[in-house]
């Protein structure tokens, strides 16, 4: 789960992480009295959605008065914002972060996330802040530090100071670094996150450390543990289809192309996906129905398909283990009856009770195109919608 900067900060400030006084705010009516309250002279008017790049994107300004405050605000509240990881369609922005405005002396970079080679926290850091962290790696890998994290002994001083003379920290600054990484693994930790960056860290000209910004995934399984952070969640962040989605126990991901995907398998919905890319198509979504799927999931995933206006075809590939091929058979002939749907579905399964699928679909007297194998079916459904 995703969750937006000034949400980041406020877990920050739980675990004694320094970041910037700010308020949230949802009008530009709002924006004077944040500023005036704040009262540095220089404050930062920052939009408020789950994507990077905002300041490229003309979502982050400064402004020198309260009124220019205001005048930002009310340019960046209701606009949408188009960053690199927004796509071109972009995001809206709902909400506006006011921060105090500082002096800064240094731009770093830290991040927290799971190695998934060592299955252990590692910390990555660098002095190139500000700057994205993949044209970091990309152009200038030495500046990209590492350390793996054993779980045992977290980290304690010694590693934080490592860190911390690796990124050229140093005097007072160095003496507020350390608690500083040291908290900011007791937040991964506790909180159960997937993810935390700060991009940048910043040392101020009276030598505080502080993170200006937070970018933060939280762990969706174990989401169970942490009632307040699951008030977090940000559905006009979301897609619609991924909401509905999730409520029916359904594992979906929007795309850009017009093949529908049904698969049951986070490995078999990859392969399918590359398989119509392969074969010349662009697959819709990523939609794992799961090994332990009923007609009542088949249905609610057939009309979460046939929502996305841009799907022209479905393309259902299954492996009959737990989910047997007659289980999907059957739920795929009632679903299509009761939606009533219009486009071509083809249907390629193999393994438990294949024949009696097989059967099921024959006696509906529906016109479903039957696949041989993933290549058949891939190929199919491209030239169905050709």
């Amino acid at each position: 789960m995703n969750i937006h900067e000034y949400q980041g900060k406020e877990l920050f400030r739980k675990y004694n992480v320094p970041v910037p006084n700010g308020i949230l705010i949802h009008d530009k009516s709002e924006a004077v009295r944040a500023a005036e309250e704040i009262g540095t002279p220089v404050v930062v008017v920052k939009a408020q959605i789950h994507a990077g790049g905002r300041g490229k994107g003309g979502g982050v300004k400064l402004a020198k008065s309260p009124q220019e405050a205001e005048q930002h605000a009310g340019d960046i509240l209701g606009m949408t914002l188009v960053t690199h990881q927004t796509g071109p369609a972009g995001r809206l922005v709902r909400k506006v972060l006011i921060e105090e405005g500082m002096e800064i002396a240094r731009e770093l970079y830290i991040s927290l996330l799971i190695d998934r080679q060592t299955s252990r926290v590692m910390i990555m850091a660098s002095e190139a802040g500000g700057m994205e962290i993949e044209e970091v790696a990309a152009e200038t890998p030495e500046k990209i530090i590492t350390e793996v994290i054993n779980p045992v002994v977290g980290v304690k001083p010694y590693l934080a100071r490592k860190i911390a003379f690796a990124l050229n920290i140093k005097g007072e600054a160095l003496k507020k670094a350390v608690p500083f990484i040291m908290n900011l693994y007791q937040c991964f930790v506790k909180e159960d996150l997937s993810m935390l960056e700060i991009n940048p860290l910043v040392i101020t000209g009276d030598d505080g450390v502080l993170a200006l910004d937070a970018k933060i995934d939280i762990d969706d399984n174990a989401l169970a543990r942490h009632k307040d952070t699951q008030e977090f969640r940000d559905l006009d962040e979301e897609d619609p289809n991924e909401i509905e989605a999730s409520k029916h126990n359904l594992n979906y991901i929007q795309l850009d192309g017009n093949i529908g995907c049904m698969v049951n398998g986070a490995g078999l919905a990859m392969a399918t996906m590359d398989i119509i890319k392969h074969s010349g198509g662009e697959p819709a979504n990523f939609l794992d129905v799961g090994g332990g799927a009923n007609e009542e999931q088949i249905e609610n995933a057939f009309r979460i398909l046939v929502s996305d206006k841009k799907v022209k075809a479905i393309l259902i590939n299954i492996f009959g283990g737990i989910l047997r091929c007659d289980i999907l058979a059957a739920g795929v002939v009632a679903a299509t009856k009761k939606i009533n749907l219009q486009i071509p579905v083809v249907i390629r399964m193999e393994g438990t009770n294949m024949a009696e699928g097989h059967q099921i679909l024959k006696d509906s007297g529906l016109n479903f195109i039957i696949g041989q194998g993933m290549k058949d079916a891939a190929k199919k459904a491209v030239q169905a919608i050709q």
